[in-house]
């Protein structure tokens, strides 16, 4: 299957590529934020890893999200 350049796209298949593009920046940029404002200790592992790892598609911020952020309760 040969890829398709943007003009030989239809328009929905166009409007999927836009909206799942504008969600995941959208999310790494989430995970970049939470990164930067919460103190390091109610975070899971170095900082710089996980600013990496939120980089790499939706793959890295959910991973932030779930793995990441310590719970309320793991808080000492």
């Amino acid at each position: 299957m040969a890829k398709k350049t943007w003009k030989e796209m239809s328009p929905a298949a166009r409007t999927g590529t836009v909206v799942i593009g504008i969600a995941q920046i959208a999310l790494m940029l989430a995970a970049q934020r939470d990164i930067s404002r919460r103190p390091a200790e109610l975070i899971n592992g170095p900082k710089a890893a996980w600013r990496m790892a939120a980089l790499i598609n939706f793959i890295g911020p959910m991973g932030y999200f779930v793995f990441g952020r310590k719970r309320p309760a793991a808080v000492k």
